[in-house]
This record gives structure tokens, sequence and C-alpha cells, in this order.
């Protein structure tokens, strides 16, 4: 049944939309404080559709990220009690608790990693405002955490694009039901866990 491909065709067309930009940003910003799917979803599909743009994009994605990175750091400041409950029930209360251990013993550089890391970005940025981090400290480490982690997406696809895409389409079956099975057995782990 070819499930992936369509969705692809279907992204690629989003990729090239005329507002396409505007949404990268809303998503890039939302993404740091409180939306669940990654920013890389939709950068590097424009980056592979227009290449001469990747670098602005990247751009585009880091700063929105960053300022949606302050968002989450003041919700984490104060409104934690707010969203604790939500945060308890989710998933994402066991990273929030590691994020918090992270930053006990390591600060800024916390932050910094948090750009690459698999744990959502966005708990981090909450949890520095709980942990009340270096504002300034924050604001650098997310620059340049957040700016290596976009730049880099755009790099490899605007330099890889073209065989990147070719391998992609030809495989595009294989590698979408993989991620399926391979969350399947992740989510069926921590369930077991916990």
């Amino acid at each position: 049944m070819a499930l992936f491909g369509p969705l692809y065709d279907r992204v690629m067309r989003w990729s090239r939309h005329p507002h396409a930009e505007w949404y990268l940003g809303a998503m890039s910003f939302a993404e740091s404080s409180f939306f669940p799917i990654p920013v890389d979803v939709m950068l590097a599909p424009m980056c592979m559709a227009r290449p001469e743009r990747s670098w602005r994009y990247a751009l585009n994605a880091s700063l929105l990220s960053v300022a949606g990175g302050i968002a989450g750091y003041a919700i984490g400041l104060v409104a934690f009690e707010a969203i604790e409950p939500w945060l308890r029930e989710s998933h994402y209360w066991s990273a929030y608790e590691t994020a918090r251990v992270w930053f006990d013993s390591y600060g800024f550089w916390t932050v910094f990693v948090a750009g690459f890391s698999p744990i959502p970005y966005k708990v981090f940025t909450i949890a520095a405002g709980v942990a009340v981090l270096n504002f300034p400290a924050f604001v650098l480490a997310s620059i340049i955490g957040r700016g290596a982690r976009f730049f880099l997406v755009a790099g490899v696809v605007k330099y890889a694009g073209v065989r990147l895409e070719a391998t992609l389409l030809r495989y595009i079956e294989r590698i979408g039901w993989g991620v399926v099975v391979f969350s399947g057995v992740v989510i069926a782990y921590l369930m077991a866990r916990g």
C-alpha cells in the first residue's frame, strides 16, 4: 500500500506554497514552547524545493525558534503551576525531569545540547524558566544550539538534496513503514516500563 509517497508529494507541494516561509516561522516559534512536531519536517522539504533559499529558511527557523524558546522560558518562570498537571499526565514528564537534572549539572550547556537532543526543545525551555537559568546565557545557548541544528539541516539538504531526493523517492515507503514500526516498538517499550 503506497501511503508515504503521496504524503511526501503533499509536503513538497506545501513547501512550495507562497506562504510556506510564514508557516515555517510560526511552526518554529510554536515548537519551542508547546507544539509537538519538529521544525525539520517542514524545513528540509522547503530547502529541497528551493535550495537557493536554504540559508534564509534556516535563519528564519533559528530566530523564531529562539523567540519561541523565550516564550517557553516565560511559561516555566511564571506559569509552571498552571501547566504542571498537564505535564505530569503527558509523556513529557520524564523528559522534563531529565532536563532539570541536566540543568543542575551542566547549566548553559544543557540548552546548547538541547538543540540536538531527542528530548523536545520545548521541555528544555520550560525547565530553564523553572530553574531560573541565567536568561542571557539561555538566549545565547539557544541561538547557538538551534542555529547549528537548522543550518546543519539546511546545508545537508542544500548540498545533497538532488541525490537525497532521488534516494528518498526510491525508498519512501520502506522508510515510512520502518519509522512506523520503530515508533510502535518504542511506544510499546515505554508503556511496558511505566
